[in-house]
Parts: C-alpha cells; sequence; structure tokens
C-alpha cells in the first residue's frame, strides 16, 4: 500500500475528487488488499487477537478488513485538509488538551510528544504547525520507497514541520536534544524500538518493547514528555488528546523512571486502541517484532 505508484496517485487524486467518491475508491481498494494480501491481512489479524483472545478466525479478519477501510479514510482525510483553508474547524479538543500544550511550549524546555501506531499521527501535525501554531519537529523513519519519501516530506515542508531522519546519522539524539533546546515540540512514534534501542513494557498482558531515546533524552534534559493522540472522529473530523507530562518522582532516579514512564505510555496507548482497535496500524507480526530473534519487519 506504501508504495510510490499507489501513494503518488493517492495524494494527487484525492485532493481533486470528491469526498465521497475518494471514500469509496478507498474503501474499494481496502477489500482487494484484504484479499489479496494475505500476509499483511494475517498479520493484522495476528495483532488484533492480543485484544480479542476468543474471537474467531472469521472475526479477527473482519476487524482486520475494518483497520485497512479505517487507514484509507484517515489517509483520504488528512491529505483533503492540508488544502482546507478552514482546518482548524476539522478538529475538536478539549480544553484542557489545549492548556497541556500551551503550558508545555510556555515552559521553554522543548517537549517530547510521543504516540503510537495509531490514529491519524499525520493530523497531529497539521492541528501542532496549523491550528495551535506551535513549533513541531518530527522524528520518522526514512520510506523505502524514494517517491513517498518524497511526497511525506514535501507535505512536512508545506506545513512548516522539520523532520529528524532517523538512521541517516548517527546524531538523531544530538538534533532531538538542539530542538528541544530551541523550544520545540518533538514528536516521536515510540512502540517500536530499533534494535537494542529499547525498553520493555506490558501491552495488552504481553511483552513489548518501546524506544527508550525519548524517555532517556527527556530524563537527561528535564524537557516534559507526554502522549497525544489524534483519531478521526468523522468525514474530514478529527479528535485530538494530549495527556499530562508523565514526571518524575523526586525519590526515584532516572534509571529508575525510564521504565515506569514507558509502561504509563504503553497502558494510555492500549487504553486508546482498545476504544478503536481499528485505528491501530501495524501491517506486519507486530508480536513476533518483540522477540529478541526477530530480524525485520517481514
Amino acid at each position: 500500500m506504501n508504495n510510490g505508484a499507489i501513494f503518488g496517485f493517492t495524494y494527487h487524486g484525492v485532493r481533486r475528487l470528491p469526498r465521497a467518491v475518494s471514500y469509496g475508491i478507498g474503501h474499494f481498494g481496502s477489500t482487494l488488499v484484504a484479499r489479496f494480501a494475505p500476509r499483511a491481512t494475517d498479520a493484522i489479524a495476528d495483532n488484533l487477537h492480543a485484544i480479542f483472545p476468543r474471537a474467531s478466525e472469521k472475526d479477527l479478519r473482519g476487524r482486520a478488513l475494518e483497520t485497512y477501510r479505517s487507514y484509507a479514510r484517515d489517509t483520504i482525510d488528512f491529505l483533503r485538509a492540508l488544502d482546507d483553508p478552514d482546518v482548524g474547524q476539522a478538529f475538536d479538543f478539549s480544553e484542557q488538551t489545549r492548556a497541556h500544550a500551551v503550558a508545555l511550549h510556555e515552559g521553554g524546555r522543548g517537549a517530547l510528544l510521543v504516540t503510537g501506531h495509531f490514529g491519524n499521527w499525520e493530523a497531529g501535525g497539521l492541528l501542532m504547525a496549523r491550528v495551535l501554531r506551535l513549533p513541531l519537529t518530527v522524528v520518522a523513519m526514512r520510506e523505502p520507497d524514494e517517491t513517498v519519501n518524497r511526497i511525506r516530506s514535501e507535505i512536512r515542508g508545506r506545513m512548516g514541520i522539520e523532520t529528524i531522519e532517523v538512521r541517516q546519522s548517527l546524531d538523531t539524539p544530538l538534533k532531538i536534544r538542539a530542538a528541544l533546546a530551541r523550544n520545540r515540540f518533538v514528536a516521536i512514534l515510540i512502540d517500536r524500538h530499533i534494535g537494542r534501542d529499547r525498553v520493555p513494557v506490558t501491552l495488552f498482558g504481553r511483552r513489548a518493547w518501546f524506544l527508550r531515546t525519548p524517555l532517556l533524552i527527556a530524563a537527561l534534559t528535564g524537557a516534559p514528555i507526554a502522549l497525544s493522540t489524534v483519531e478521526r472522529s468523522g468525514p474530514g473530523r478529527f479528535h485530538a488528546w494530549m495527556g499530562a507530562p508523565v514526571a518524575i518522582p523526586p525519590a526515584m532516579t532516572k534509571d529508575e523512571w525510564i521504565p515506569v514512564a514507558a509502561q504509563q505510555i504503553a497502558d494510555q496507548i492500549a487504553e486508546r486502541v482498545r476504544a478503536r482497535p481499528e485505528c491501530w496500524y501495524h501491517f506486519y507480526r507486530y508480536w513476533d517484532a518483540q522477540r529478541d530473534d526477530y530480524t525485520g519487519l517481514d
């Protein structure tokens, strides 16, 4: 799904076609993917089994189909929102969420916003940059397909969002710290580890690994770290949520705090996923990737 031809067609097409037509194409395309990409469909079903342990194989595969359709709708709505002059009207969020964001920026130390592969995290960038007018840097893996990577970079550039590409250099943590020093928000997907950059958590009763680096940087710099999610609430509508920062208790050392904070974030992600399991976007066998002998996203 994430190759240059499909992503390029989607990027240019949905911004010109009527919303209903785009939804129709996305719905049909999702059905085809569910049928003709059995490995990915089986992987999604296996991932969801942790949330629905008593569900039948048929039910899990039905949920996998709805995951594809949810991802298509999320992509369509985000791309259409890019050209919306009244994009602020597309988002709803509580005053508490707004207050959390404003307070983090006024603290002057920057802030780490973490989330999982859940909901419309790209729309979260749109909210931060164009609606709340807050400086944002995104830490992202480079896309395997150069066309996809170029389009995603162009989109972030149009929104005034900086990008730090993981694995492009050895100084990624230094770049993150530099962005925080400029009082920027730094957004990171935390629920996929990279090699030994990991910290153990329990997710849906199973062991998983989250990224350790954002928690370590928060501990070393004093920059606050908080979970944030954006969920599609209807055609062209998004609901944004930001939790309170995960604080370091005075009696706890930094090394003691990192796994505790990671688990708090994992619990918050699990709560959001249980409420909207169709918005949990891992298209590979997530639980296999938690094994020590796992070698790649196959």
